[in-house]
């Protein structure tokens, strides 16, 4: 690794300009502009079909984008083909703008105009290159030649917006903003605004493109915040950003953009684009609201925005990926699941509306995933209080604290054993194998009550394999007189230690209630049974039926 061949490559911003550091989150939505069906596109292995794109456009209207760059129409007959069914076949609502991309050369402009012909709203966004690198290594050219290619590009984009039938807003870039003179980029951005005139009816756009990541954040906030404070026109000017993700920071690079001054951002959803890829729009929005900001977009419906980018893309939405990952709300951890459980209770229990649960910073909910199949996962590493949640929130069975500690070893044992991980019906099924209802060795086929001044007098039969007998006993309730027959029958001593019983919630078990027994036996060790029915008196007598199948079994 020879780090002698790296240096600095960026320019900070001349002055001090850090009045965005003295904020300390994001008050409002910027203007979004998706370019997942241009910048996107390109970065595909396979680019999107037209019809491809024309699913992924429908997406993008549904979220709530209102603008979205389509394409660069001069580049290709797909990317010209789709703008013009869109037009054509009148598929822009009245309050989104196309943008469209374009070079600063003239047959590509113009080709760019043939596309556009008759947009009821289109930006043209026009770019060339000002980096130190470009000037020098690829076109060579000295920075007043460059900044009159900027010029003369704006003056051909006002001219042909005035020739051709259309709608149209312009949006500037100076392509590798961050390897540019922050001076030099505010001197071409003012000359290209000085030939468009902003006005109230004429918004500009400019963009300031993080083309590759070149420096720290922080960096890059104090060359928008000087942008910001120097651009002409300001008043009708917006500051775009548009990063990319070298670094790794794109997210960040945003956000502390907006903090700066930025008013809208160009990204993608996921962060697909060009080399490590644009900034993921929806880890920046869902960031905003995560602190209660509206981030104007709807992702509600998140498990079908990735269906549908995975489908048209062919790229796969990593399981870690912020907020869509399948994997962002998963707690294997013991501790983790036992601190979700404990919050998602808490919450129950004081009626909060505020989001506060620990490990999980939204509501799954708020995004169509599921506490059961998204929250709690079950492996080797879990523990009794994710389980039993799980077990809770999806079948309605509340284990008693001692049993449910029981019953995650069990689980986590048969995760261990067979390497893999266990869903909420491999749950619910190890639950009824090994404690609901367990009918053998020893089983009850008949009881009757009758109560009396001395308690309850039982009459039970039970059957043991071949073995079946009716035994008569009393006790201080009906299960306690169940207890005392089975102990007659069978010879064996325990302590009935644990009994709960409750009401299910829903038809989901096919039972109105539910009751769990601990029993400890003569050397102090617990088994544990539950059972259901449709009478919570019965299901006591399952539940104490298991849990001694279960203790003579061992």
């Amino acid at each position: 690794m020879d780090t002698s061949k790296y240096s600095v490559g960026y320019f900070p911003a001349p002055g001090t300009h850090y009045k965005w550091v003295q904020k300390d989150h994001i008050e409002k939505a910027p203007q979004w502009c998706s370019v997942d069906l241009r910048d996107g596109n390109q970065s595909l292995v396979i680019p999107m079909s037209l019809q491809e794109k024309l699913e992924f456009y429908q997406l993008l209207l549904k979220v709530g984008f209102k603008e979205i760059e389509v394409g660069f129409p001069a580049a290709s007959e797909t990317e010209y083909e789709f703008l013009r069914t869109l037009i054509e076949q009148k598929l822009i609502p009245e309050d989104v703008t196309v943008q469209v991309l374009t070079q600063c050369r003239e047959h590509i402009i113009r080709k760019t105009f043939e596309a556009c012909k008759g947009a009821p709203s289109a930006i043209i966004h026009f770019y060339n290159s000002t980096s130190v690198a470009q000037r020098e290594q690829v076109f060579r050219k000295s920075k007043e030649e460059i900044k009159k290619i900027a010029v003369e590009g704006a003056q051909l984009v006002k001219k042909l917006a005035a020739e051709y039938e259309g709608n149209f807003r312009f949006e500037y870039s100076p392509e590798s903003f961050t390897g540019t003179e922050p001076e030099y980029a505010l001197e071409v951005c003012n000359a290209v605004l000085d030939v468009l005139e902003p006005s109230e009816d004429n918004n500009v756009i400019i963009n300031l493109p993080v083309t590759v990541e070149m420096s720290l954040p922080h960096v890059y906030a104090s060359q928008v915040e000087y942008m910001h404070e120097n651009l002409k026109y300001r008043e009708h000017v917006t500051i775009s950003v548009h990063p990319h993700n070298d670094r790794g920071t794109g997210v960040a690079d945003t956000e502390l953009a907006l903090l700066a001054g930025a008013d809208r951002v160009e990204g993608t959803l996921f962060g697909n684009g060009e080399r490590t890829g644009n900034v993921d729009i929806i880890t920046v929005a869902m960031n905003m609201y995560s602190h209660g900001v509206d981030p104007k977009l709807d992702f509600t419906k998140m498990p079908e925005i990735v269906g549908v980018y995975e489908k048209c893309t062919r790229m796969h939405v990593y399981e870690r990926s912020p907020y869509a990952g399948s994997l962002v709300f998963a707690a294997f951890s013991g501790s983790h699941q036992d601190a979700i459980a404990k919050g998602m209770s808490w919450r129950k229990e004081k009626g909060l509306h505020r989001w506060d649960v620990p490990y999980i910073p939204i509501d799954p909910h708020d995004i169509s995933r599921t506490y059961d199949a998204d929250v709690i996962r079950v492996n080797s590493q879990s523990g009794k209080g994710g389980i039993g949640f799980l077990l809770q929130q999806a079948y309605g069975y509340d284990l008693p604290p001692k049993m449910r500690e029981h019953f995650s070893y069990t689980c986590k044992s048969v995760s261990d054993h067979e390497h893999r991980e266990l869903k909420s019906e491999d749950v619910l099924k190890v639950f009824q194998e090994k404690y609901l209802d367990i009918k053998a060795p020893v089983s009850i086929t008949n009881m009757r009550f009758i109560q009396n001044e001395d308690g309850v007098e039982a009459y039970v039969t039970f059957h043991r394999g071949r073995v079946k007998k009716t035994l008569t006993t009393t006790g201080n309730g009906s299960l306690d007189a169940v207890s005392n027959a089975l102990k007659s029958f069978t010879g064996d001593f325990y302590k009935l230690r644990v009994y709960t019983e409750h009401a299910m919630q829903g038809d989901c078990s096919g039972a109105a209630a539910a009751a769990y027994v601990g029993l400890e036996n003569g050397k102090g060790e617990m088994s544990w049974g539950a059972g259901t029915s449709t009478d919570i008196t019965k299901a006591g007598i399952h539940a104490l039926i298991s849990a001694y199948n279960n203790m003579i079994r061992g």
